[in-house]
């Protein structure tokens, strides 16, 4: 049976994607490197921030402390972006409450766990998540399970101290994300808010065009097959 749900942030609820990219794109710039948009969607969107900066700095011998650094300045540029626009989906808050009210549901995300409860917060939606696992959360980010694995324990203790992977629904928008849910023993939703249908197919139990979509008894139906 379904008992939780636990949703990707970027490209699933935020529409922060193209943010993240400016962001990038920006901090890379002032150091002498171009980021396309069609690389960074390409290449770097399954990372966290600092396996972006790792990833595009192999080639430069860029060294830990100044990885760090770059992810900082990428935080402030980010912010920044940010400020004075809601970036959600459309129809994402309405489906997180509804989702809320009837299961305890979580976050499992690459992104740094300041940015998501600032989005949440200035929403009103952060009192809806029983739990959230960011980047700094655990050891591995996706397409590692570690993400899924530990939103899981989590949200065991609002699920009466025992709750099995397979009866929760990952709610997803790329490959990475949905290898890291299947990896944990989650099924899987893809949202094709960031990639199309086909580049999703296969990776995922049910696909949908957003949250919108978002039909809790059709997830239910994921948990009893």
């Amino acid at each position: 049976m379904l008992r939780a749900i636990v949703f990707d942030f970027d490209g699933v609820i935020a529409n922060s994607e193209p943010l993240h990219f400016s962001a990038f794109r920006d901090v890379l710039a002032e150091e002498q490197v171009v980021l396309t948009e069609a690389d960074y969607y390409a290449k770097y969107l399954g990372y966290d921030d600092a396996g972006v900066f790792e990833a595009v700095g192999a080639a430069h011998g860029w060294t830990r402390p100044r990885v760090a650094g770059l992810v900082a300045r990428k935080a402030v540029r980010l912010e920044a972006l940010e400020r004075g626009t809601s970036i959600l989906f459309p129809g994402a808050a309405a489906a997180i409450r509804r989702a809320a009210a009837a299961l305890p549901i979580a976050v499992a995300s690459g992104a740094i766990g300041v940015e998501i409860r600032r989005i949440l917060g200035r929403e009103q939606l952060i009192d809806c998540f029983t739990a959230i696992v960011a980047a700094e959360d655990v050891p591995v980010n996706k397409p590692a399970p570690d993400p899924y694995l530990r939103a899981v324990a989590l949200l065991a203790g609002a699920c009466g101290g025992r709750l099995a992977a397979a009866e929760c629904v990952a709610i997803e928008d790329s490959r990475w994300g949905l290898e890291s849910a299947r990896a944990a023993g989650l099924r899987t939703v893809a949202v094709t808010q960031t990639y199309d249908a086909a580049a999703l197919a296969g990776a995922a139990d049910l696909i949908i065009d957003s949250l919108e979509a978002l039909d809790l008894a059709a997830l239910a139906r994921l948990c009893s097959d």
